[in-house]
């Protein structure tokens, strides 16, 4: 995936994070770890297993996807398909489905779990590793989705080239799907950094903190073990994503040749996360 800066890259395609990309409480237990700490990108090798644990099974916004899905015929191209999220409830519906994912370990991680699922809906997938905001598959698809928000990993450019990918790949009458934040309904509530801890479904927990100022234009989510204890290193995984207001999402969807057909607002997640999902069809 095209990233927001041109500083160096992890082989997952991802800056390499420092301890100045840390903001507020979390970099200041980042700090007082001192040597201790092995800072992480969210989506390299120890990052991905991480981000699986935490959302890789998550049921965010897969219902409103599907429904729309439902609506339109032929194959599906899942963008950014991480470890399988939305590709494994698009295979249940009984499509062809194409998991473009850039990141090697992610899709080592979406391998492991193909395996394990019946045969008639692994045969149905072909992973791809490939960056979305510049591929060609040499095929089209009635829908193509990109879930999770996260077109806000991808820079203006990065932007520009996805759009082209996209109507380059669409059938004709075909759908892009594509979730982001809802400023409208977000607003500027909430507050500049959220701390809170989670436990997964695997028993694993995290402490994590959420770094987001209305004016920064980007959030910063920073990953602890829960409890940390008092010798060992300590992997601390973070990641900053740019936050992309839907209005602005529309108008450059519309200077790209989109149709934004319908609007689904999503379940909240927290006081900062109000997202929206956009129903789109080419128009030229």
């Amino acid at each position: 995936m095209t990233t927001m800066t041109t500083t160096p890259m992890s082989d997952a395609g991802h800056r390499v994070p420092t301890p100045a990309d840390v903001p507020g409480r979390a970099g200041e237990l980042l700090a007082s770890l001192g040597g201790r700490a092995v800072l992480c990108d969210l989506y390299d090798a120890v990052g991905a297993s991480v981000y699986h644990d935490l959302a890789g099974t998550g049921t965010h916004e897969v219902r409103e996807l599907l429904a729309l899905v439902r609506r339109v015929p032929g194959p599906v191209l899942d963008l950014a398909a991480g470890s399988g999220r939305l590709t494994l409830p698009l295979l249940a519906l009984g499509r062809e489905v194409t998991a473009l994912e850039l990141s090697p370990y992610m899709l080592e991680l979406l391998d492991e779990r193909l395996a394990a699922v019946p045969p008639a809906l692994r045969e149905r997938c072909l992973p791809v590793r490939a960056d979305m905001s510049d591929f060609d598959l040499g095929r089209r698809f009635g829908a193509i989705v990109l879930g999770t928000t996260t077109i806000s990993l991808l820079d203006a450019e990065g932007r520009t080239g996805l759009y082209r990918a996209v109507r380059e790949h669409l059938e004709p009458g075909g759908r892009f799907l594509l979730s982001t934040v809802d400023m409208a309904a977000t607003g500027e509530a909430g507050p500049a950094e959220v701390d809170m801890e989670i436990v997964t479904d695997s028993g694993r927990a995290y402490r994590l903190f959420e770094h987001w100022t209305p004016d920064s234009g980007s959030r910063t989510v920073t990953l602890f073990p829960a409890a940390i204890g008092d010798e060992g290193p300590v992997r601390v995984c973070t990641t900053t994503i740019g936050v992309l207001p839907a209005a602005l999402l529309e108008a450059e969807l519309a200077a790209a040749g989109f149709r934004v057909l319908s609007r689904h607002p999503l379940p909240a997640v927290g006081e900062r996360h109000h997202d929206v999902l956009l129903e789109t069809e080419v128009t030229r």
